[in-house]
C-alpha cells in the first residue's frame, strides 16, 4: 500500500513568507499603458491594419491576468486577498479563474 498524498495548504505558509517585495512594479505599469494608448493613437492615425493587433491585446491582458492569479494563489495568497485588490469579492475572483488551476 502506498500512503496517501498530502498537499500543502495554500494558507499555511506566513505571510511574512509569502510576500515578495517587488521594485518599479509602478513604472513598469506606466510603461505598459503608455505603449498600449500610443498603439492606439496609432491607429486612430489611419493604421486600420493594426486594429486587429490592438484588439488582440485585450485577449493577451486577460491570459496575463490569468496566469498572475494563478501564480498568486500557488504563492499562498487567497481568493479574498486577489478579489480585494481587484475590488471584487472572493467569490467573483474565485469563479473567474478557479478553473486555471
Amino acid at each position: 500500500m502506498t500512503a496517501p498524498t498530502v498537499k500543502p495548504c495554500l494558507t499555511s505558509v506566513p505571510r511574512q513568507q509569502r510576500r515578495r517585495d517587488v521594485v518599479e512594479n509602478d513604472e513598469f505599469a506606466a510603461f505598459a499603458r503608455r505603449i498600449i494608448r500610443a498603439h492606439g493613437r496609432r491607429v486612430a492615425t489611419g493604421d486600420v491594419e493594426a486594429l486587429r493587433d490592438l484588439t488582440a491585446l485585450s485577449a493577451a491582458l486577460d491570459d496575463a491576468i490569468g496566469e498572475a492569479v494563478v501564480g498568486l494563489r500557488a504563492f499562498g495568497y487567497s481568493w479574498a486577498e486577489i478579489g480585494s485588490r481587484l475590488g471584487i469579492s472572493r467569490q467573483a475572483a474565485q469563479q473567474r479563474w478557479s478553473d486555471r488551476l
